[in-house]
């Protein structure tokens, strides 16, 4: 997990990318999740953008070649 803004948050996607990992842009879901902090337990308000993530990492998971 990793968390950032401007130039952290280029770097993050930056080695991200370089490392395949999949990357969803979503500036709805940015502003829900920004307000986490990452080792903060997810309160029940933000479980429908966990659960959008989780199905992003499901279908990209059953992609062939994966």
């Amino acid at each position: 997990m990793a968390k950032g803004k401007g130039r952290i948050a280029e770097k993050i996607l930056d080695l991200a990318r370089a490392n395949s990992v999949p990357v969803r842009q979503d500036p709805n879901l940015v502003q829900v999740l920004s307000r986490v902090d990452l080792d903060q337990a997810v309160p029940p308000e933000v479980y429908h953008a966990v659960a959008a993530i989780l199905a992003f990492l499901y279908r990209v998971n059953r992609r062939p070649g994966t």
